[in-house]
């Protein structure tokens, strides 16, 4: 028999078992406003999804879920009657229970001034993590942090990444200006993301938020054509260029350039401020990301919107193919990107790539030629499709969208930006710590510090880069102090039932009815009801239950109401020993001990449910159930 490996929980072990605030890149503590919507204290919940997101509401909207795909809840193991393997759970809807609170406490709610007194006022403890915007707002009102002296900072681009940053510098005592070029503030949220998942009036009031702090924010103002960079430089004592990845990638096709060949997201600015564009009847998306969506869904919208002739900005149009170089299986678009644009009638076209762009003899778009993709990955999952040469297809349209990625417009550095090296054409060498670029005081946030990612990842980089042009203003840097406490739960019970609990459908609207105005919303939400159904599913992973072995007598009763069966006793003999075991079990027990006369209890965290039914056997309160709290602040050395 082989012995069996285990390994020796770390110190980091019971922040680390909280996996969906570990894969969260702002550390949101996922797990405490779930279960604040499951005990009922839905203001709490709020307090705790906003304290280290600017953008809390947005992302319960939008927001790709890293901590979805982190969930432990998802790996439980479900199981038959007869104990056999099923299939595995599915992670909690954490965007959705997000969404829940922010539309009732959020900014969609109250005042900005509301919300903030309120994240001001939050108990210090009521959320973990180290950057809590309500633990930096106590230390700085508290003397442990000193804000700077009101020096001003230029951000270029008003996009998640730069309002992010203007939100933390002016909680830090600086004076920031947003120059954002749009005619509306929040970049490819407000121009790139449609408004039937992201609607403008949220995006409003949660940049209203940010305005109540003081941070001045410039709309329709390019920074090359209405100020130079160089002027920025020298009129603010600090520069961060935000400016994302905005501009739609070219594939380079034989007949690409030319009338009704469009970039994805040219096609999302326009419909999203009301400009016209000349869309023909049959239109082709080439992509299969989720912004191909958008950009599939969005005309398939404008379908139905001008059938009823009650406003035709896209007339005429008739439908809508998506192709993409992916199966179905490995398209990147979200699985219920693709479920619901099936429903709303986009039709795909799945393992295909574009060879031409064929044109008439007057230069109007009339067919795409397409070959058969056999593979789009290596054994190694690097990009490198292979095709068949010999599998064409022509497919007649009159109107090409190129979703297949963007990448930023850096053109106004011609005028103050010489200094500013770049490590690939159009992205800047960027310290990976400080975000400083080559040039003294110029930093950078968002997609230009680490390629094109999620708009949470923006958030962190916007923070990350206030930080730093704080410390390089003020030549104070910024530390933060997260004390970890453990707390004997007495009486740990959980909701009746919630381990068979399947995931609670988002409500959606009907298919038809989404189709009815181009600004309908999709995802109707939870409503209370739902919500604590919801989050009760949740397995409160910041619990634990933790076995005192001087009590233990080896009767195995844990062990035997283990409904996952997690726990398991052995004999020491039976441990692959490793350097981490041997010295475990030198400071439990000495040195010279033989390995059979001992025994040790296994507990695999991926079955465990927090169910604390091995609390309650134990007959010599041997195991209790274990909560880690964080209380973090904030100190300027």
């Amino acid at each position: 028999m082989c012995a069996l490996r285990t390994e020796v929980p770390g110190d980091r072990y019971h922040a680390e078992l909280i996996s969906c605030q570990v894969a969260c890149p702002v550390h949101t503590d996922a797990r405490g406003y779930v279960r604040a919507i499951a005990e009922g204290r839905f203001e709490d919940a709020y307090l705790i999804a906003r304290g280290p997101n600017p953008f809390a509401s947005v992302c319960g909207r939008i927001c790709g879920a890293p901590c979805e795909a982190a969930c432990r809840r998802g790996r439980i193991p479900r199981v038959d009657d007869d104990g056999r393997f099923v299939a595995e759970d599915r992670p909690i809807a954490i965007r959705a229970l997000k969404r829940f609170v922010c539309d009732r406490f959020g900014p969609d709610a109250r005042a900005p001034a509301d919300v903030l007194a309120s994240v001001e006022a939050a108990p210090p403890t009521l959320a973990s993590g180290v950057e809590e915007i309500a633990a930096l707002i106590r230390s700085r009102r508290d003397g442990r942090l000193v804000p700077a002296e009101g020096q001003r900072v230029a951000i270029v681009g008003g996009g998640p990444a730069g309002l992010s940053a203007a939100h933390d510098l002016a909680l830090l005592g600086l004076r920031p200006v947003v120059f954002e070029a749009e005619p509306v503030p929040a970049g490819m949220l407000a121009v790139g993301v449609p408004a039937y998942r992201l609607p403008r009036d949220l995006i409003e009031r949660e940049v209203g938020v940010i305005r109540a702090l003081g941070v001045e924010i410039r709309c329709g103002v390019a920074v090359g054509r209405d100020v130079s960079f160089a002027s920025l430089r020298r009129g603010f004592d600090a520069v961060i260029i935000a400016v994302g990845a905005k501009s739609s990638r070219a594939l380079g096709l034989p007949g690409e350039r030319g009338p009704r060949v469009y970039g994805g997201v040219d096609l999302l600015r326009s419909v999203a401020l009301g400009e016209a564009i000349d869309i023909g009847r049959e239109v082709v998306v080439i992509g299969g990301g989720n912004v191909a969506y958008d950009v599939a869904r969005t005309v398939v919208r404008q379908i139905a919107f001008d059938a009823a002739r009650t406003a035709a900005r896209l007339p005429g149009t008739a439908g809508v193919r998506l192709v993409s170089l992916e199966g179905l299986e490995d398209m990147p678009a979200d699985t219920v990107e693709i479920a619901e644009g099936d429903e709303e009638g986009v039709a795909r076209m799945n393992g295909w790539g574009p060879v031409e762009i064929e044109r008439d003899h007057e230069g109007g778009v009339r067919a795409v030629h397409l070959r058969r993709c056999l593979r789009v990955y290596d054994d190694a999952r690097r990009f490198a499709p292979v095709f068949d040469d010999g599998d064409r297809l022509r497919l007649e349209c009159d109107t090409v969208l190129l979703s297949v990625g963007q990448a930023p417009v850096l053109s106004f550095l011609a005028d103050g930006g010489a200094d500013i090296e770049m490590a690939r054409p159009g992205w800047p060498r960027v310290d990976p710590v400080s975000l400083e670029t080559t040039a003294p005081g110029v930093f950078v946030a968002g997609d230009l510090a680490h390629g094109t990612r999620l708009i949470i990842d923006a958030v962190v980089s916007g923070k990350a880069a206030a930080r730093a042009v704080y410390t390089h203003l003020t030549g104070r840097p910024l530390e933060s102090d997260l004390l970890e406490l453990h707390l004997a739960e007495d009486g740990y019970r959980r909701e009746r039932g919630y381990e068979s609990i399947r995931r609670v459908r988002v409500p959606l609207a009907d298919p038809a009815d989404r189709l009815r105005h181009p600004e309908a919303l999709v995802e109707l939400g939870y409503d209370a009801a739902l919500a604590a159904r919801e989050a009760s599913r949740c397995l409160d992973c910041g619990i634990t239950p933790v076995f005192d072995g001087t009590r233990c007598v080896l009767c195995g009763g844990c062990a035997d109401v283990c409904p996952t069966r997690c726990l398991k006793l052995v004999s020491l003999d039976a441990i692959a020993e490793t350097p981490e075991i041997a010295a475990a079990v030198a400071g439990a027990l000495g040195d010279g001990i033989d390995p059979a006369e001992h025994s040790a209890i296994l507990k695999d965290e991926d079955r465990c449910i927090r169910c604390a039914a091995c609390v309650m056997r134990c007959p010599t309160d041997a195991i209790k159930m274990d909560r880690v709290s964080y209380c973090a602040s904030w100190r300027s050395a």
